[in-house]
């Protein structure tokens, strides 16, 4: 495996953390602790699109 795929995995592995943090906070933790489930779910998706935009260029 070289860089890109490591980064290409990565990408994967963090989108579907971030997917099901949100769907975390979103049905089943709809009180007051969703919201923080969702705010880490989309700085998961966040870390994924930098992880995204590194391939090709490390």
């Amino acid at each position: 495996m070289n860089k890109n795929t490591v980064l290409a995995w990565a990408t994967f592995i963090m989108i579907f953390v971030g997917l099901s943090l949100i769907a975390l906070g979103a049905f089943r933790y709809y009180e007051v602790a969703g919201y923080g489930f969702a705010a880490v779910g989309i700085g998961f998706l966040a870390i994924a699109w930098v992880f995204n935009a590194l391939k090709g260029r490390v």
